[in-house]
Order: C-alpha cells, then structure tokens, then sequence
C-alpha cells in the first residue's frame, strides 16, 4: 500500500524523534479525508528537499500529531532549472498546464497577463487565485513525488515581466518561428520558457520578448493549444537537457 504524502510548513528544523503537530489543511486531510488513524505511516515533506517518514501519534479530526522517524533526501529534482512563464488561461486550462508543469519538473512559475489573455484578477481576487495557484502546485508535488516545491510568483504585466526577466537560456514558443525546438544545441542550466494564452501571442508581444533575448522556436507543423503547447515544450525541454527519457 502506498504510503501518504503530505505537505507540512517547515516551522522549526525538524529531526528524528521529533513529534509535529499539523497544521490546518494537513490535518484535515488526513483525519478527515484519509481518515488515517494511530499507529499510520505518512511521508511528509516542508519543500526543504528531504522526505520524512513518519508515523502518527495522535489523530482526530481536528488534531494531527506524528513523529518523525527517518529523514532522507529527495533526488527527483532534475538538473535544470526551469521557469515557466505562462500567459493565463480561463478556468481549468491555467490549473491543469500548473499541475501538469509541476510534474514534469518546472521549478517556479509567473503567471503573466498579456494583451490576449481575457483574464480580469485585481486586488483581493488576484491574491485569493495566486493562493489556490500554489495549492494545485502542492498537491502536486505531494503526487508526483516532489520535495521541492515550485514558487508561483505574484501575476504580471507582460512588459513588467520582461523588463526583469531572468538569465539564461530564454525561449518563446512561436509557431511560425524559423527555428524548431528540437534544434537547440546548448546544454543551458537555467531555461525560462515564455508561453501565450488562449489567443496567443500579438506580434508586438513577440518583437518586446526578443528585445529581451528570447529565442522565438517552433514545436511543429500544428498550432497547439496552450496548454499542450506548455506540457510538449517542457517535455522536449526535459529530454534534451533535464532527467526525462
């Protein structure tokens, strides 16, 4: 049977023998949800990089504690950083290209609003979705195996987003660019890939993204949704430079 696993803030450092008591939302997922009980292992990780098995001491529905037994680290990261900056999508499509990303190892995440987007988020709002953003990120960690968890950073401006952009290989998806993906030949640490909306890109948006230094390349004959075009990008990325074959 598949052990558990749960995210945890990292409060104080932990140790073996230490006991911790869970907050909120972890609690509430295994007390209520799993319905875990005394004398249950668990995983648990704090985005430090190590898994922490442990073991419960106490558990209602209302109150959590475990204590850990063994520490050891996490070696799923891959080798390449990967910042992916996604134009933001309605609905479902923006929740299922973060979680998909997070599987496939980016290491943080800036939602951009761009000319196309059709996503109005200000204030109260906007802060409430960056929130439920980094709880898809989470889970998915907890999922997929991860000990690190990725950054969704606060949504920008396109231009605001570009003036500060960070180094490395930068990469904008164009489906009428010259240069396949496939045909980059650099072995890059850092790569931050820049992907549109629904309604793509405007040609003025990919002329300000290569003032920057960002490499227009195309992933085939097809235009993709953005959402696919986000996942196959990271896919092939992670092939040709990360850990994934």
């Amino acid at each position: 049977m598949r052990v558990p696993r749960i995210y945890e803030t990292a409060g104080q450092p932990w140790q073996i023998g230490s006991n911790i008591h869970l907050s909120e939302d972890a609690t509430n997922h295994v007390g209520r949800v799993l319905r875990m009980t005394a004398g249950q292992q668990l995983e648990l990780f704090n985005g430090d990089g190590n898994n922490y098995a442990a073991t419960i001491v106490e558990a209602t529905k209302r109150s959590v504690t475990v204590k850990i037994d063994q520490v050891a680290t996490n070696k799923s990261e891959a080798p390449l950083a990967i910042h992916l900056a996604q134009g933001i999508s309605r609905g479902e499509r923006m929740d299922f290209v973060l979680q998909k990303s997070v599987e496939l190892g980016v290491t943080e995440i800036t939602p951009l609003f761009t000319e196309r987007c059709g996503v109005k988020l200000t204030g109260e709002r906007l802060l409430k979705k960056q929130q439920q953003w980094q709880k898809i990120v989470i889970a998915a960690c907890e999922q997929s195996g991860r000990s690190v968890v990725p950054q969704v950073h606060t949504p920008l401006q396109l231009q605001q987003w570009l003036a500060s952009a960070p180094a490395g290989l930068k990469l904008t998806l164009d489906p009428y660019a010259a240069k396949p993906l496939r045909d980059l030949a650099d072995s890059p640490q850092h790569v931050t890939l820049f992907i549109g909306p629904e309604g793509g890109l405007t040609e003025a948006e990919v002329q300000a993204a290569a003032t920057q230094q960002f490499l227009p390349v195309r992933l085939g004959p097809r235009i993709l949704r953005t959402e696919t075009a986000a996942l196959t990008a990271l896919s092939v990325i992670q092939y040709q430079f990360g850990d994934l074959a």
